[in-house]
């Protein structure tokens, strides 16, 4: 089936023609990308609403909140990214705090508005009370950072990693003597002891090395001795391939666009499904979320396939989480509270859990058992695991049709360098994001805050809801493979259609501030404010700002550009604060550690 056929006959409602508005522009395409007929309507200036409706449906709206329960007037990508913490955890391993040059919290938000409108529609069509849902900005950006808020706030042995808390030089990616900005990765501590021996560099610089490389997935940082990078230094990236082919590790350049546009094109859909007709089950909402009655499997390690089942959770289905016999190793992780990772936790606190061991036949004839009751099944295996396992679509389709089968993958379908593990690191730097965001920090790129794996994971939960959907609607069910590299092609597309940005992040008298002028009248209001040229332009107010904004508090000069309408956010450094921010608390839950609440709210 085409990918216009998911929700083929339901219209989106809203307002999508205004260029300046990031929002609005990832709404259009990732609708468009579902089959979703787009439909005009402006927005309200004390609203932002989108309706989806359809033959055969009830309809439904999502409203888009900012600070409390209010209009999101005053809010833009680059203030959500300060207030919310996203700019002090990628800050960690970039020298200070600072913004990812993506429209990135703005592409999340819009695959929740999307996920919460159609998981609406599904449970009202399944009997349930729910008419609209509404979104919170603050919560979805708070949800992109709550592992690292969890390791930030625990009980016992809370994390203190400040941005700039390791060197913006000293860490992954590497630079080649030739000058060629590269990613190295292993998920296994062999081939990166035998690559550094290679290289002549002693065993206590890269077991060091090891430790931080290894948990840079969780602390977004990757402090990495000195000697390992004068190594790469003197070698030129024709050695180092080499060095890395003898020895097992995994390496790529960090591609721009044109490069990775002749390896292959961005894709135009973060999803593929592969549908078929079936008798659809009937499933009614036992409650008050919209995907409560709803069971789902879900055998996924790490962070991607985990949250995506966390988002599925939050919206009422009953995850079962399967793990080896023992548990998963991550549970260990510390800092722990009440005996388990608190990083774990807070991506899979809401799941039940049944340890399998997958490679015993007896135990992989009950998974069949489970799957044959379930709605989805969804895991993010290596790639040819589900096959060799018996686990795979066809198989699992035979004792149950209407299961929607999900993959959580790294590169979906497209053709890339043998041996290149598909990990949120490899793909941000041969996808071209890694790019990007060196970019626009002016180093070689990349983000060590999981990017893709966050984006990943809530676009593969909008891909199993809009795939529940259509089987409610159109009688179909089968498989939906969402991807790392997918995500990376929204954010890819995304950039590319962005206008320069006049944002940047000033010292005040206490704090860091961030205000953001991208939009004309707010730039005007910028200039009344600090008794500016009338003409002047962004580049040319640094200065005076510079000099007027440390005079004072940062809170005096947030009160007054709020105020004035103008994007403005006090840059939070420290994530165990993030609860004092009454703007932010209504979706943090303290405890043995904090923990971020739904981003929806169903009515």
């Amino acid at each position: 089936m085409s990918q216009a056929a998911v929700l083929s006959g339901c219209r989106l409602l809203g307002p999508f023609a205004d260029e300046q508005m990031p929002l609005q522009r990832a709404v259009a395409l990732q609708a468009q990308a579902l089959g979703l007929l787009l439909c005009e309507v402006p927005a309200d200036d004390q609203a932002l609403v989108y309706r989806l409706e359809g033959e055969g449906l009830h309809p439904a709206q999502c409203r888009i909140t900012g600070w409390g329960d209010g209009a999101p007037t005053g809010i833009s990508e680059f203030t959500l990214q300060a207030a919310c913490g996203l700019m002090a955890v990628h800050g960690r391993a970039s020298g200070q705090a600072q913004a990812i040059d993506l429209d990135y919290l703005s592409n999340v938000a819009a695959s929740l508005v999307l996920t919460g409108l159609m998981a609406t529609v599904l449970g009202r069509l399944r009997g349930g009370e729910m008419a609209d849902c509404s979104l919170s900005l603050p919560g979805a950006g708070l949800l992109c950072i709550s592992q690292y808020l969890a390791g930030a706030t625990a009980e016992g042995g809370a994390e203190q990693l400040p941005a700039g808390c390791s060197s913006a030089q000293l860490r992954p990616p590497f630079i080649s003597a030739d000058g060629v900005s590269f990613e190295l990765e292993t998920l296994d501590a062999g081939p990166w002891l035998a690559f550094w021996d290679a290289l002549g560099v002693s065993r206590a610089d890269s077991g060091k090395g090891w430790q931080g490389f290894l948990l840079r997935y969780a602390r977004a940082i990757a402090p990495v001795p000195e000697a390992l990078c004068q190594a790469l230094a003197s070698l030129s990236y024709a050695q180092i391939e080499h060095h890395c082919a003898n020895t097992g590790m995994a390496i790529t350049q960090v591609h721009d666009l044109a490069r990775r546009g002749a390896l292959a094109a961005l894709g135009d859909s973060p999803w593929s499904f592969e549908l078929q007709p079936v008798v659809p089950p009937s499933r009614p909402c036992s409650q008050a979320l919209p995907l409560s009655g709803l069971q789902v499997i879900e055998s996924c390690r790490r962070i991607q396939g985990p949250l995506a089942g966390h988002l599925l959770a939050i919206l009422g289905a009953e995850v079962t989480r399967l793990e080896m016999p023992g548990g998963d190793p991550l549970r260990g992780m510390a800092p722990l509270a009440q005996g388990c990772s608190v990083r774990f936790d807070a991506l899979n606190g809401l799941k039940s859990v049944v340890e399998l061991d997958i490679k015993s036949a007896d135990e992989r004839a009950l998974l069949r058992q489970r799957a044959a009751a379930a709605d989805v099944f969804l895991h993010n295996w290596a790639p040819g695991k589900a096959e060799e396992l018996g686990l795979d679509q066809p198989d699992l389709a035979q004792t149950n049709p209407a299961l929607i089968y999900a993959y959580a993958g790294g590169w979906g379908g497209t053709n890339v360098p043998a041996g290149l593990p598909g990990t949120d690191f490899t793909v941000q730097a041969w996808s071209g994001v890694a790019q990007l965001i060196g970019q626009g920090e002016g180093n070689p790129g990349g983000s060590l805050f999981t990017v893709l794996d966050v984006f990943g994971g809530v676009l593969a939960a909008q891909g199993i809801v809009a795939a529940l959907l259509a089987r409610h609607l159109h009688g179909l069910a089968g498989r939906v493979d969402s991807s790392l590299l997918g995500a990376a092609d929204v954010l890819c597309r995304s950039r590319l259609a962005r206008r320069e940005a006049s944002a940047m992040v000033f010292q005040c008298q206490d704090a860091r501030l961030a205000i953001d002028c991208s939009v004309p009248r707010d730039l005007d209001a910028v200039r009344r404010l600090f008794d500016l040229p009338a003409q002047s332009a962004w580049r040319a107010m640094f200065e005076p700002l510079r000099q007027q904004l440390p005079c004072k508090p940062a809170s005096h000069w947030h009160a007054l550009l709020l105020a004035a309408g103008v994007p403005v956010a006090i840059v939070w450094q420290d994530l165990a604060q993030l609860h004092q921010d009454p703007r932010l608390s209504p979706w943090l839950q303290p405890g043995s550690y904090t923990r971020v609440l739904s981003p929806w709210r169903f009515i």
